[in-house]
């Protein structure tokens, strides 16, 4: 049987859950409803932390917290890249050979503010304390959609493509950084549903 992840018509939720409560919130639908979860291994989890420094200084697994950080001063993770200093786990699930895009969504912080890119808000106030993010990435209708604790707060389409890979992490951006950039996550989770 083929891997469940690499069938076209999936629809991936990717349950990044930043809290320690994992349950919907009272207000809001579960959603991960009717998803199946997808096992993963420490083998999944790939860090990507800047070259020019020990990946210890830029990153730490402890009690289930995985914590990130990147200096202005950092070099990207590899010398080929022309990237930004970054410090990430890129999760390794499916065939990811032939990333027609590098993104489809990237969910930034500006003075407090969660954002899809530049642009929309998605959650306020998100600095030093512990939420929970889920992204639905609708494969085939070329959609997502992201829930902060529970609660729907965002949704667009993206560009079509059939392959992609999974980053969370911290990724200095082009304007509006810190000297010292940081987030953590725990409880990483992907689920899946499959359409026959």
């Amino acid at each position: 049987m083929a891997s469940p992840l690499s069938s076209p018509l999936l629809l991936l939720l990717v349950a990044i859950v930043l809290h320690c409560v994992v349950h919907a919130s009272a207000s809001g639908a579960n959603p991960t409803a009717g998803f199946v979860k997808v096992d993963l291994t420490d083998g999944n989890f790939q860090v990507q932390s800047p070259y020019n420094v020990p990946e210890s200084q830029r990153f730490r697994y402890s009690h289930g917290v995985r914590q990130f950080w990147v200096l202005d001063t950092d070099k990207p993770f590899n010398t080929a890249t022309r990237t930004n200093p970054c410090t990430e786990v890129r999760l390794r699930i499916h065939n990811e050979e032939g990333a027609e895009h590098s993104t489809v969504l990237m969910l930034h912080v500006y003075d407090g503010v969660l954002r899809f890119y530049i642009e929309q808000a998605v959650e306020g106030n998100i600095y030093d304390r512990w939420f929970r993010l889920n992204v639905v990435h609708d494969v085939d209708k070329s959609t997502v959609a992201v829930y902060t604790d529970g609660e729907k707060r965002f949704a667009t389409d993206v560009t079509p493509s059939q392959s992609y890979y999974f980053k969370f992490g911290v990724y200095m951006q082009h304007h509006d950084w810190s000297p010292c950039m940081e987030s953590r996550w725990t409880n990483i989770t992907i689920y899946t549903i499959y359409f026959y």
